[in-house]
């Protein structure tokens, strides 16, 4: 995630002066548009439309960033590949202190050179923003695209009969079991007069 961040450079409105910073908080607002995740060029989110509200709070030896983010992106449907809307909202934090390299301490502690003093939080928004998006995601029903699903039904089909192709082995005969269950609650009454027939 550090190399990423560092590599953001054209990012420049996403960089926040720490070392510069005189208040005790600071409060910054984005709209990470189609521009922005086009540009990160991440994974999965190639569109989308968020509000994001950063703040920041001076601590005794660290920074803590507050992060809102909510609205919308476009990723693939699961199902039939098209984009869908995924609706997005999240709240994360993160603490940044000063240190002599970049390093990451933890899940949430980011260290950063303190003759720098600024870091780069574009990455860390795009981060946020995809971890939020729930594991399984496919259109509501009915909004698929229609050929693909139905090549997808026609492939599955296949493969179901593909695999009572390969139980059916040519000579095997499938064993003929009786109704053992159903004979052994039989009266037995009905034996013995079965016996009697069977004799004549």
């Amino acid at each position: 995630m550090i190399i990423k961040v560092r590599a953001l450079g054209k990012f420049d409105k996403y960089k926040i002066d720490l070392k510069g910073m005189q208040a005790e908080s600071s409060s910054y607002e984005f709209l990470l548009d189609n521009v922005f995740f086009a540009n990160i060029d991440g994974p999965d989110i190639q569109k989308g439309k968020v509000n994001a509200i950063v703040k920041v709070k001076r601590l005794s030896h660290a920074f803590e960033f507050n992060f809102d983010c909510e609205g919308v992106v476009w990723i693939p449907c699961d199902r039939c590949l098209d984009d869908m809307e995924q609706s997005v909202s999240t709240t994360n934090r993160l603490f940044v202190k000063f240190g002599t390299e970049y390093a990451e301490e933890g899940d949430n502690l980011i260290v950063i050179p303190e003759n720098e003093g600024e870091i780069n939080i574009a990455w860390f928004l795009y981060e946020f923003i995809e971890l939020s998006i729930p594991m399984k995601h496919v259109h509501a029903p009915g909004k698929c695209n229609k050929a693909m699903t139905s090549k997808l039904s026609k492939h599955l089909r296949g493969s179901a009969n593909d695999e009572s192709d390969d139980n059916d082995v040519e000579g095997f005969e499938e064993p003929v079991i009786d109704n053992v269950e159903e004979e052994e609650n039989i009266d037995p009454r009905w034996n013995e007069l079965k016996k009697i027939l069977d004799n004549n």
